[in-house]
């Protein structure tokens, strides 16, 4: 069942309660925090942005991880992704360990406002502001998790997909306090998987801003593209990340399986919709910084 109490702050809470009395529960909590961003026309907007929190309420300090979303190809989605959960994904997280914050962007869904991720069309593409933009929302969504009382504060993850995972490298790039790795789930912009289905818009420019992102990142990263990714095509990622790479030689490559047809014709939806090729990579990559030792006894 599902109860919604209230916040000494004023955001709501909403508990998921688990259905046997006395077990541990998945709690889900909406929050706000707002955040100061700016456009690629230099236009500051300064407004609350929705956060939703899954987490095990049996666990007394959990190191945070920040979940990112994507872009939809079309405009006219943008409005129906209303609060962005990502829930199974994110319970999964939960059962390795992390408290789990899974911001709905400016733009986009519940949070609403003007499009403060727009990089322009073509050969016109100007990626580094939308990116910026979503790595300053990102950071405000550390410094709240830093600051909850079931956080270790000391030990996060950033997690994105598709340009949530462009926001997730232009973020760790910035350094944030309490940043120990950062997973990036098919980031790239620019692609449109009908009208040019493995070629994105500016290519050159990803590879220019990923390699610059490496430079200045200090934490292992791991990318994580399917073969048969229809925005940005098998070979593009793999020239990204070795551009990364020569930054930040802590970045591992992992190249997905094709997404089954049964699931879909596009791998660039993998993270949703096939969990199974990624998890075990993902699991190995965090157990390898020392998060292995969070996941409850089997």
């Amino acid at each position: 069942m599902c109860r919604c109490l209230p916040r000494t702050t004023g955001t709501m809470l909403l508990l998921a309660l688990a259905a046997v009395p006395g077990a541990a529960a998945i709690v889900e909590e909406v929050m706000v925090v707002t955040a100061t961003v700016e456009s690629m026309y230099g236009k500051p907007v300064t407004q609350p942005i929705t956060v939703t929190v899954f987490r095990d309420d049996d666990r007394a300090r959990a190191p945070f991880l920040v979940l990112n979303h994507g872009r939809p190809a079309q405009p006219d989605e943008y409005a129906k992704m209303g609060r962005v959960r990502y829930a199974d994904n994110a319970r999964w997280f939960v059962s390795k360990g992390f408290a789990v914050f899974v911001p709905t962007r400016i733009g986009y869904g519940v949070t609403g406002g003007e499009d403060m991720e727009y990089s322009g069309i073509g050969s016109a593409r100007n990626y580094p502001p939308g990116f910026e933009a979503a790595a300053q929302q990102t950071l405000r969504v550390i410094d709240l998790a830093r600051g909850l009382p079931y956080v270790d504060g000391e030990r996060g993850v950033l997690v994105g997909q598709s340009f949530g995972g462009s926001a997730t490298l232009a973020a760790a790039a910035r350094r944030p306090p309490g940043l120990v790795a950062a997973i990036n789930f098919a980031g790239g912009g620019g692609g449109n998987p009908t009208s040019r289905p493995g070629e994105p818009s500016r290519p050159d420019l990803l590879e220019k801003t990923f390699a610059g992102y490496g430079r200045t990142t200090a934490v292992p990263c791991l990318w994580l593209y399917s073969t048969n990714d229809r925005y940005f095509g098998a070979e593009y990622p793999k020239q990204w990340f070795e551009a990364y790479r020569r930054g930040n030689a802590a970045a591992t490559f992992v190249a997905l399986p094709p997404l089954p047809a049964s699931l879909g014709p596009d791998g660039h939806a993998t993270f949703t919709r096939n969990p199974a090729a990624w998890q075990p990579a993902v699991e190995t990559f965090l157990d390898g910084l020392g998060f292995g030792g969070l996941k409850p006894p089997p």
